[in-house]
């Protein structure tokens, strides 16, 4: 945080001293004017108004750019910031005092509000009369409360308030604001809204440019100073170190700061599939510090898309007033937590009124379900008769579901009775998702119901004012996605006793993340695919399959692409030394694009790279083909041509599939316009048995080439000995031939 907070002070000092140094040089350059002035005019009256005129002028001049240092290059608002100023409220009773501002169109801020409380109904009132009347309306706080009447405004000493204009009201539409008692009609404090005030508003800005890994977005949103709204935005999280990127400069760069995801964690960034997400700049950074937003590989070093940030902003002040429904919106900090099956599944909850939230953490797979609810027999852990949740991310329709279920016993639905949701029972699904998210092997998904609902059949109340047995499980979901029935071991669901007092605080027994928990079960790799007989070979670009595809077969991690070969994923290619081979390259001819920019050479080394390369480690690796070299020494691509991609259809599905050709049916083949590249490669008589194709611009995205003698690719089983194979049964042979003719002679004497 306190690099966070220079990173911000400097960027505010550098627009500060740019400024003054402007007003600095043109106060000079006035200066030396007056000077010559004087020296061209004569003395007396004349030299004195032409000294008090330019230094009018000078001043004049200062003051303007110090307003541009606030409303130009750094944008930033005065601090702290909270809207456009309205007015102080006028007391007459109750000791009403607080200052008003406009925070957006339908939002104003009391700032330090008092009121002494003794009002019997007294409530925040707006209206459009000339004064405050009867003929107002009451805008409710706080907001959120229970039952069907707004609540009698409490006493408050300096406190800082946000209210919301009720039933789609704007600020223009009313002319005061006031504190007003409804019974009697008396008026305890106003202020009066000027006419024609311009209020700040959120900004729309262009889609997310698309670079790489298919991202893309609708147009992105600034709600307020840092709160960004990023619409149906699409990513194929297969970057390995990808982010929220912010910072200054005409370009993304290495010189920037990660943004929390939309949960408020800084892990690398997860497959998106058409989501509505809200992202909030970290500390006290805020839209006014920043020239773009982007999604940036911090391991690669690339930009896989921007967008920038214009320098005429008026948006709102970040001040919590931006509520938008979102796919997924920030986790809360939950006080209880417990870890019912070990190292599988988590529960985390809170009381939030009359509702129960509640958070299910799983190592799951993708075709499985968690379960959690009361058990079916209080006093023990019973499936039949329970009322339970069933959470899962549906690999269908790529949400994440939470469904309520009444299970009568334990078999197959049939509509009646069985492992039933709830609504095919006839009754409701009294379940809300509010967010769900899987990575790392584990799934969360977070759901509030009702501790008390209508359904007196299906569902049981959830009590607060005692312990309570619960039931909770992991299995296998059907082709209905719904809970399969199965039998259970002692691992996938408690068979003990477990009670919980949901009214409890502080009720924390987990010890561990589940993020934590080593996964000893991960996909299986996929066969490393080879290449032999062949003499032309096309190389283009394509996802790299996750945990069964590059890394898997390599060792070393991916930064979400890599080169695919006639239409396989990094094969091993197998050439023979004196022959010539034909390549067709599709990684890219635009160095503009660095994304998609993959020059193919052959080279000596695991990593290629070579063009990041300077001094003794460029020297390390030798390049075969695919580079030439100007006469300074320095290696130029030449293996260049059209851009065409393997791509995502949607997110990575690579852990869905054991074999490489059902992942490579969920993916889409684009070329950009143009030519490929052209390279033909005559392998060195010299050349050492194992080489490698890469791209000369990123590291690890080729594998291996075996160089063989010739013949020896192509040739039968009987011709491929190697060299000592044929010595050793030529030295068999002579052996057996002298001790033949030992023999014979021996016998003829």
């Amino acid at each position: 945080m306190e690099t966070l907070s220079m990173w911000i002070k400097t960027r505010r000092q550098e627009q500060t001293e740019t400024a003054a140094a402007t007003a600095t040089t043109t106060i000079a350059a006035m200066s030396r004017s007056r000077i010559t002035t004087h020296a061209t005019t004569t003395h007396g009256l004349n030299s004195i108004w032409s000294h008090f005129y330019a230094f009018v002028v000078a001043v004049a001049v200062a003051m303007l750019l110090n307003c541009q240092v606030c409303q130009g290059a750094g944008r930033a608002p005065p601090e702290p910031y909270f809207g456009r100023y309205i007015g102080q409220f006028t007391n007459f009773a109750h000791g009403i005092k607080g200052s008003i501002y406009a925070v957006d169109e339908s939002t104003l801020f009391v700032k330090s509000f008092a009121y002494d409380g003794t009002g019997p109904d007294a409530f925040f009132w707006v209206g459009k009369t000339a004064r405050p009347s009867p003929e107002g309306y009451i805008i409710p706080y706080p907001e959120e409360y229970i039952g069907s009447d707004p609540p009698v405004l409490q006493a408050h000493n300096n406190t800082d308030i946000i209210l919301r204009l009720p039933m789609g009201k704007r600020i223009k539409d009313i002319r005061w604001l006031s504190v007003w008692c409804r019974r009697f009609t008396v008026d305890f404090g106003e202020v009066f809204i000027p006419p024609g005030i311009d209020v700040p508003k959120p900004r729309v800005l262009p889609e997310f440019r698309r670079l790489a890994h298919g991202l893309r977005s609708s147009n992105i949103s600034v709600l307020d100073a840092k709160t960004f709204y990023i619409p149906n935005l699409h990513y194929d999280g297969a970057g390995p170190d990808a982010y929220f990127w912010v910072g200054n400069g005409s370009e993304p760069n290495i010189m920037g700061i990660k943004v929390p995801n939309e949960i408020g964690s800084l892990e690398p960034l997860r497959g998106y599939q058409g989501e509505d997400i809200e992202i909030q700049l970290p500390g006290s950074l805020t839209v006014y510090d920043i020239d773009w937003l982007a999604v940036w590989c911090v391991e690669f070093r690339h930009n896989f898309g921007h967008v920038f940030i214009p320098k005429d902003l008026d948006v709102p002040p970040a001040l919590g007033q931006t509520k938008i429904t979102t796919t997924t919106t920030p986790r809360p900090v939950y006080s209880n937590c417990r870890e019912i099956l070990p190292n599988k599944l988590q529960v985390k909850w809170e009381l939030q009124g009359e509702y129960v939230q509640i958070e299910l953490f799983g190592r799951i797979s993708e075709d499985q379900y968690m379960a959690f609810g009361l058990s079916g027999a209080n006093g023990r852990a019973q499936m039949a008769q329970s009322d339970v949740v069933v959470a899962f991310y549906d690999t269908n329709a790529r949400v994440f579901r939470a469904e309520d279920y009444f299970i009568s016993d334990l078999s197959q639905c049939d509509g009646h009775r069985g492992v039933c949701p709830d609504e095919r029972l006839g009754a409701r699904n009294n379940v809300v998702v509010v967010s769900g998210d899987r990575k790392g092997g584990v799934t969360s998904i977070r759901y509030k119901r009702l501790l008390q609902t209508n359904e007196a059949i299906y569902d049981m109340p959830i009590p607060i004012d005692r312990e309570v047995s619960i039931i909770a499980a992991v299995g296998p979901l059907n082709a209905r996605k719904e809970a399969n029935a199965h039998s259970h071991t002692s691992s996938d669901h408690n068979p003990d006793d477990i009670r919980i007092n949901f009214s409890k605080r502080n009720d924390h027994s987990c010890k561990n993340s589940l993020y934590d928990v080593k996964d000893e079960s991960g996909p299986k790799p996929w066969p490393t695919r080879k290449i032999k007989g062949e003499q032309k070979f096309r190389a283009s670009i394509g996802a790299t399959g996750g945990k069964r595809g590059y890394t898997a077969i390599t060792g070393v991690p991916s930064w979400g692409i890599a080169w695919y070969i006639n239409d396989l994923l990094i094969p091993e290619i197998t050439v023979e030394r004196g022959l010539t081979y034909e390549f067709l390259i599709e990684g890219g001819n635009d160095p503009a694009q660095p994304a998609r920019y993959h020059p193919f050479y052959i080279t000596d080394s695991p990593e290629g790279g070579l063009g990041q390369k300077t001094g003794l480690e460029a020297r390390k690796q030798k390049a075969y083909a695919g580079v030439e070299y100007d006469e300074d020494g320095n290696a130029i691509p030449t293996g260049v041509g059209r851009y065409c991609e393997w791509e995502h259809r949607t997110v990575d599905r690579s852990a869905e599939f054991d074999d490489f050709e059902q992942y490579k049916s969920t993916l889409v083949f684009k070329c950009e316009d143009g030519e490929p590249g052209y390279m033909n490669w005559t392998v060195p008589m010299n050349a050492p048995d194992t080489l490698y194709y890469q791209c000369f611009t990123h590291n690890n995205l080729g594998w291996k080439i075996n160089v063989v003698d010739a013949g020896a690719s192509t040739a039968p089983v009987h011709r491929q000995l190697g060299r000592n194979q044929w010595l050793f049964y030529i030295m068999l042979t002579v052996l057996s031939l002298v001790a033949s003719s030992r023999l014979t002679n021996g016998l003829l004497a």
